[in-house]
């Protein structure tokens, strides 16, 4: 057996020796089909696709409505195209992480070996609480707007369907959770360009008014609505709820991170899909936003009285909705409402996933109990599921109070949560580019190892964790102007558990900042590599959609001739 010690000495040689794995035998290095009790069996398509689930949910359709209301639409579109710079920076950082390194918990298990392990416990329970606690929201959420045709649709039905449902997926191969997520997905793609192409066509006259309104709630109201106070101030603060509204919406590079352990050829789909966020961020959340200002005024009637009484959880609130019915149009406010049901449905099923996941990286890291590594023949670990659905009975808060007020208690909590997880990220990769630094590993050239190269760094990283810090201390500013300790907590509670997480691990283990030069960059890299020299190289996510349709179309006619010889042994 070759030790740590060597084998980090043999993957650094990979600069002058390119068939360095040849020093080590199948004994040492297995393939990867199964990695750490899981399977690689996700396709390039479908972590496409997973990646667009994880990022659109309901807020996209329905509580970005608040950020119109807040800022009007000059400050919703200067809000979300500003985040999504501040996210491009991170999906910098963490892409080329995860293709250096793709393994089981993204971004959790580096924070470990990188910086130090108090650092992991802590990014791991935050981002499970984060993606755990979103489980319920979107439930919650789910029965909102299903409220939008009748409001006595039982909600304990709803949660338990949804679990049945989210169980039923989850529970099979990842090959089958990969799928359904690939269909679900399709449907959120559908639904939001048919809502920009609802735009592009009613602004222009084809609308049952005939009326060619294109930027006129530009001009009026105004691009620019006060918030909080009047005058500049109140501009402002009208930008600055657009822009903390945007900080809700718009995520990404954590979702496309945690599936690097499950992906079928990783240093490759995992690139792809990194290298498209930056197209999903200026194509959903960028025209998203500019297509909500377009279509609905910020003093509309309808959504500031729905927003004020129900919340921004059922379906009649979404801006694209009320425009519709404003305009006189029936059936597609309807199917609008239906596609949403899907997207939210999607949404949930990815953070059962991602949750599942991030637990049992966290056992497999020794920061959870050991019996959570318990997976299923199928590559699931069942156990880490069944501490994660616990999370659905949250949803029940929609019965006995407010269905609106759960939700945005919900939401507020999280924000918090997935704020530092891009804080999180930044950091462990500052801490990594010294460590490539520091042992002498180049990034760039023919004997680099690095696949995906960011940008502009370490200053991409420092601007991204200066900018995030700010914005995850100022969303709760409201609360200074009449403090109330509950609602301080609601918004900057994850921040003292993180602290509490931190410096209790590191205290209580004795753990230390991990140094440059000592940093494990070889880890899974080995195996990684000998899994992939193995395999084929995947086809491009178009080339196997093509050939998907190609068999299906052979199928179909090799059934038509089996069926035509059929028809000719009956006449014989």
């Amino acid at each position: 057996m070759v030790s740590k010690t060597e084998a980090r000495e043999t993957v650094l040689l990979a600069t002058k020796e390119p068939e360095y794995n040849s020093r080590l035998s199948n004994e040492d290095i297995p393939l990867l089909n199964e990695v750490d009790g899981l399977h690689r069996r996700l396709s390039n398509r479908q972590i496409q696709w997973i990646a667009i689930g994880g990022s659109i949910g309901t807020g996209l359709f329905v509580s970005i409505g608040w950020g119109l209301i807040e800022g009007g639409p000059g400050s919703l579109l200067l809000g979300f195209t500003l985040y999504c710079g501040l996210l491009a920076l991170v999906n910098s950082c963490m892409a080329e992480m995860t293709c250096f390194m793709p393994v089981v918990g993204g971004w959790v298990p580096m924070g470990s070996k990188w910086v130090n392990e108090a650092y992991g416990f802590m990014a791991g329970w935050n981002f499970f609480l984060y993606e755990a606690v979103l489980i319920p929201f979107e439930i919650s959420a789910l029965n909102l707007v299903l409220t939008y045709w009748r409001d006595d649709i039982p909600v304990a039905a709803v949660v338990a369907a949804c679990a049945v449902l989210y169980g039923v997926i989850n529970l099979f191969a990842v090959r089958a959770y990969g799928e359904s997520e690939f269909w679900l997905s399709s449907g959120k793609v559908v639904l939001i360009f048919m809502l920009f192409f609802f735009t592009f066509i009613t602004m222009v006259g084809g609308n049952p008014n005939h009326d060619a309104y294109g930027f006129r709630y530009w001009k009026t109201p105004g691009s620019f609505a006060t918030n909080m106070h009047t005058g500049a101030l109140g501009r402002f603060e009208g930008f600055l709820g657009a822009f903390f509204q945007a900080s809700f919406t718009c995520v990404g590079p954590e979702y496309v991170a945690m599936v690097a352990g499950e992906a079928v050829y990783p240093r490759k789909t995992i690139k792809a899909a990194f290298k498209t966020m930056y197209w999903r961020f200026g194509i959903f959340f960028i025209l998203g936003a500019l297509c909500v200002g377009i279509v609905l005024p910020y003093n509309d009637p309808t959504l500031n009285e729905i927003l004020s009484t129900e919340g921004a959880g059922t379906g009649a609130s979404s801006p694209y909705v009320i425009a519709m019915q404003n305009m006189g149009i029936s059936v597609l406010p309807d199917l609008t409402n239906a596609l949403m049901i899907t997207s939210i449905f999607s949404a949930g099923n990815s953070y059962v996933y991602c949750a599942t996941r991030t637990l049992y990286s966290l056992s497999v890291n020794s920061h959870a109990p050991r019996f959570l590594q318990k997976t299923t023949k199928s590559g699931v670990p069942i156990y880490c599921f069944c501490v994660t659905m616990i999370f659905t009975l949250l949803s029940f808060l929609s019965v006995g109070r407010s269905a609106s007020e759960g939700v945005i208690w919900l939401a507020n909590i999280t924000q918090a949560a997935q704020l530092l997880d891009y804080i999180f990220m930044c950091t462990t990769y500052i801490f990594f580019y010294h460590a490539l630094k520091a042992q002498n590993i180049p990034r760039s050239g023919p004997g680099s190892p690095l696949v995906y190269r960011g940008w502009w760094q370490p200053w991409t990283a420092w601007i991204g964790l200066g900018l995030m810090s700010l914005t995850l201390g100022g969303y709760g500013y409201t609360t200074f102007y009449k403090f109330d300790i509950g609602t301080f907590f609601t918004y900057y509670a994850m921040c003292f558990i993180c602290i509490i997480l931190f410096f209790g691990f590191m205290f209580g283990k004795g753990t230390k900042f991990v140094k440059s030069t000592e940093a494990d960059l070889v880890w899974e890299r080995p195996q990684i590599d000998e899994y992939e020299r193995g395999i084929e190289v995947p086809e491009g996510v178009w080339e196997e959609l093509l050939g998907i349709v190609r068999r299906r179309i052979g199928n179909g006619r090799s059934s038509e001739r089996a069926g035509e010889r059929g028809m000719e042994k009956v006449k014989v």
